[in-house]
């Protein structure tokens, strides 16, 4: 695959259940057999959803059910049995995000998990995570960070960021990331689809994925903050082969490490988004 085809790979988890979106299930389980067919469906990853709206998602997608990959939504007290019992019906779950950044807790959480999932703990970010991120990582679990909302005050600084991507590349624990993240480059943009949306910087993807491929390969955190600060789409390049952002450039090889290991999705309530704005660089 090209270096682009490879950074997209099953990069876009969908969450069109989710704010701002918001979508019914029958509009959003439409919407994922659609992207899932259409010209960049390889970018697809899994369907978000509840535990508690399984029985409602397996009722309106019915046979369509062999084209879902599904990420199940859990409280701390989730009912895993009742989660154990839907995989063991034969619905495609294979992850479950938990929001939980106490160490005891994650531990004990994991054990209850079914087997053969992909488990993600959402943490804050900030200076005081460290000892949840070693917890995960004790448990062979993944990590899974926020990086917006829709709200101004949702969105982590860069010189939050950067530190955190560093503390999951150096522990290699893999993560994903998770909200306001449906544009390219760091760019102002509206919060909502309502008409008196707030609005803000919002975080590149295609930022933030140079930047842990930055960390991941020995990188530090100062050049970091300058790569996810950069508001200026002619500082990255793709070709075949690799994608650049100014001095710095990763391998096709490199960027499948990447997918891999370490940056595994992005949860978006929108699809069409990142892909017309990768469309309107002249990157697909």
């Amino acid at each position: 695959m090209t270096a682009i085809d490879t950074l997209l790979a099953g990069l876009f988890d969908y969450a069109g259940l989710y704010p701002p979106a918001s979508l019914g299930m029958l509009s959003a389980v439409n919407n994922y057999l659609e992207y899932s067919r259409s010209k960049h469906g390889s970018a697809l990853g899994r369907f978000i959803v509840n535990l508690d709206r399984l029985e409602e998602i397996r009722s309106i997608a019915c046979d369509s059910l062999e084209n879902f990959k599904l990420s199940v939504i859990a409280s701390e007290n989730g009912d895993w049995a009742a989660l154990a019992a839907q995989i063991g019906a034969g619905l495609p779950i294979d992850a479950i995000e938990i929001k939980c950044s106490e160490p005891l807790a994650i531990e004990s959480i994991a054990k209850q998990i079914p087997r053969g999932l992909d488990t993600y703990f959402e943490v804050p970010i900030n200076a005081n995570v460290q000892p949840a991120l070693v917890a995960i990582r004790a448990a062979g679990a993944r990590a899974k960070i926020r990086m917006g909302g829709v709200v101004p005050e949702s969105f982590p600084t860069v010189p939050a960021i950067a530190p955190m991507l560093k503390a999951l590349a150096e522990l290699r624990l893999p993560f994903k990331a998770t909200a306001g993240l449906h544009h390219s480059m760091r760019s102002m943009h509206l919060l909502t689809y309502e008409p008196q949306s707030p609005t803000s910087i919002m975080h590149g993807f295609v930022n933030l994925c140079c930047a842990a491929a930055l960390l991941y390969f020995g990188g530090d955190v100062e050049e970091a903050q300058h790569l996810l600060a950069d508001e200026d789409p002619t500082a990255w390049h793709v070709n075949a082969n690799s994608l650049r952002w100014r001095d710095r450039s990763w391998s096709t090889e490199q960027l499948a490490t990447l997918r891999r290991q370490f940056f595994i999705s992005i949860g978006s309530c929108s699809f069409d988004e990142p892909i017309h704005d990768l469309e309107s660089l002249g990157w697909l």
